[in-house]
């Protein structure tokens, strides 16, 4: 009757440790899947920061959808009234395809879902932090280059659906606030 106690004993023993190295197995993939997205992500975004990585990996960012990130300024100015103009729209289209963002890609479908409902206020504190840190590795030139370049097509998608034809103010109070967030955030 021992034996058979000893072999039971050794049977759920060996489940035990068959369970909770499983448990390990699943963990280890699930880092090893994380560093390769942050390692694929850091290539493509030429990001180094671990700790925004990691926020970024959190919001399921990942290399594919990384191109759309970058038009995350221009949705945050459209959607800065509440609501997304059809102009506006169309103004971070023409944006996303002259960036090279393919109809059919996922770059695509981020940003459509973008259009149809506004990104969380989270995604744009990570893009913030994402803008400092890449202006703060970059040249002076560089920064200014990119500050530039970001800040003109977030402005031209808050004049899209600005005035009356033609007339009155082109840019919202709420576009402006936005726009004055999205500056803030190069600075060095």
């Amino acid at each position: 009757m021992s034996d058979g106690l000893n072999d039971r004993g050794k049977a759920l023993e060996g489940a035990f440790f068959q369970q909770k190295d499983q448990e390990l197995l699943i963990r280890l993939r699930q880092e090893l899947e994380t560093e390769e997205v942050k390692v694929a992500l850091s290539q493509s975004s030429g990001i180094v920061d671990e700790s925004l990585l990691n926020q970024l990996v959190e919001l399921e960012i990942e290399p594919a959808s990384f191109a759309s990130f970058a038009l995350l300024p221009l949705v945050e100015v459209a959607w800065a009234d509440g609501k997304m103009q059809s102009s506006e729209r169309d103004a971070i289209l023409s944006a996303a395809e002259s960036g090279g963002i393919q109809k059919e890609s996922v770059e695509m479908e981020v940003l459509d879902g973008w259009l149809q409902q506004p990104p969380s206020a989270e995604l744009f504190e990570v893009w913030k932090v994402y803008a400092a840190t890449l202006s703060g590795s970059l040249s002076e030139e560089q920064a200014k280059e990119l500050r530039d370049d970001i800040m003109g097509r977030a402005r031209s998608v808050a004049e899209a659906a600005g005035g009356i034809l033609g007339f009155g103010n082109k840019v919202s109070d709420e576009e402006t606030e936005v726009l004055d967030k999205l500056s803030a955030a190069f600075s060095r």
